[in-house]
């Protein structure tokens, strides 16, 4: 929120003094030359004036950050405190990665105060190195790129090559909203998270983006991050493309080929649910494909989405997900539903997933519900799903289910077609306990059989 100062106007009128009312604070446009200082110079003064102001960049114009603010070192420029849109016109923001004293900080931040609309601008190469809104436990990072506590607006523009890092727990390579946030018709790409710490337990999430406020995001692609943990510290890396841990709303965007490391530890989706909340996470339309899970002797938990609190997803092509654990567990290539999850998955193709675990066990190459969770599908597509462990067990090319250790697990099928799936038992759907009802179902042409064990699935044969 810019604050144009407009001075009282003193008038004598009838030979009286009075005070004319100040004239209502209007928005102001600034020209910002291609120049670090001009673009500090002018945060700082739309922060200090009133009504909103537009900071146009020159026009494809790269804007080098060598040095992080003097008052908030985490951030690159000063913190966003009043209501401003920075209009990039194509220019690139980034944080100098190559000079003789590389500094590590965010490039925006976004005060509670703050109400950002950022637009057209490309956000690269910032760091981060503190969480404003989590300031404890010490250590903690939160987005590399931009980290809102306030009010955001992103559209058309790019988050390439940001890094949030810890060695305790790291969410949010590029965007981090604990504020009220949407990111439309942008790209998320090349970002990455990473847990450094050698205690057990630790964590990396969100490598593009991490919620933990409600957020929309629309028409965008989230490509090509990582999320990554120490080796053998039995840590979790997940929501390569995104993390929720509160409501967020996803449509019509493309999320592919995001990976999701942790050798020794807990690989989970490209888009993930954080932990049990009241907070819903809805996928509308668009795709999540050719994302990676990969937890080599660990667990990897849904190639493309691991849910475990409450989430819909809608017309979504799910396709070409992969869970990988060589020597250890690997479930739901495709979508995975956790001890606490609720998933209502309607109208979707889950396709192509593939779920491997050499020497290991793999279960559930399109869909995987075996700890207690609650499915509900409806007139979905499960085709040419697969799953392999040379030398171990691979179960349920197409769904597994089990009831978890309360057998309170339950996976409603209705109007779905489930056909030419593959795994070494149970080729359509692998029941090993809980509640599977059919209803309308189609099972056929999967290999070696559609259901198993023999008669635990009623209304499958074959």
């Amino acid at each position: 929120m810019s604050r144009r100062h407009v001075p009282a106007v003193l008038g004598l009128v009838a030979g009286a003094l009075v005070a004319v009312p100040a004239p209502a604070a209007h928005a102001a446009t600034l020209q910002v030359r291609c120049s670090v200082p001009d673009l500090v110079a002018a945060i700082n003064s739309a922060n200090s004036s009133p009504g909103p102001d537009t900071l146009q960049l020159a026009r494809t114009c790269t804007y080098t950050l060598r040095a992080p603010d003097p008052v908030n070192p985490g951030n690159g420029l000063p913190a966003i405190t009043s209501e401003i849109t920075i209009d990039g016109r194509g220019a690139t923001i980034r944080r100098d990665e190559h000079g003789d004293k590389v500094a590590k900080f965010r490039i925006l931040f976004v005060a509670p105060t703050g109400n950002l609309t950022l637009t057209r601008t490309t956000i690269s190469g910032g760091f981060a190195t503190d969480c404003p809104f989590f300031p404890d436990p010490p250590g903690l990072a939160c987005g590399g790129g931009i980290s809102n506590t306030g009010t955001m607006k992103v559209t058309r523009s790019k988050f390439i090559g940001n890094t949030s890092e810890s060695d305790v727990f790291a969410q949010g390579g590029a965007i981090d909203n604990p504020g009220t946030g949407s990111v439309s018709d942008t790209e998320v790409t090349r970002n990455h998270v990473i847990y450094s710490g050698s205690d057990v337990g630790g964590g990396a999430a969100g490598a593009a983006i991490a919620n933990d406020g409600p957020l929309a995001v629309t028409r965008s692609r989230l490509t090509g991050n990582v999320a990554t943990v120490a080796k053998d510290t039995q840590s979790f890396a997940f929501g390569a493309g995104i993390i929720s841990f509160a409501e967020t709303t996803v449509e019509d965007t493309v999320i592919s080929k995001n990976r999701s490391f942790a050798p020794g530890g807990f690989a989970r989706g490209a888009v993930a649910n954080g932990i049990p909340t009241p907070g819903r996470l809805a996928v509308t339309g668009g795709a999540i494909s050719d994302n990676t899970s990969d937890a080599p002797h660990g667990f990897a938990q849904g190639g493309g989405i691991a849910n475990n609190a409450l989430m819909a997803v809608n017309k979504v092509r799910i396709s070409g997900n992969r869970a990988v654990a060589e020597g250890g567990t690997a479930r739901g290539g495709g979508v995975r539903v956790g001890p606490f999850g609720t998933l209502e998955l309607n109208d979707s193709h889950i396709t192509g997933n593939t779920v491997d675990a050499p020497n290991g066990t793999a279960q559930g190459g399109g869909i995987d519900n075996p700890d207690g969770g609650t499915l509900t599908a409806r007139r979905n597509k499960v085709l040419r799903n697969t799953v392999t462990a040379k030398g171990g067990t691979a179960q349920g090319g197409g769904l597994y289910h089990a009831g978890g250790p309360a057998g309170l697990g339950t996976t409603t099928l209705e109007e779905n077609t489930i056909t030419h799936n593959r795994a070494g038992d149970g080729g359509g759907i692998f029941k090993a306990s809980g509640v599977l009802t059919l209803n309308g179902d189609v099972i056929r042409d999967n290999q070696p059989n559609n259901c198993s064990p023999a008669g635990a699935v009623p209304g499958c044969t074959g």
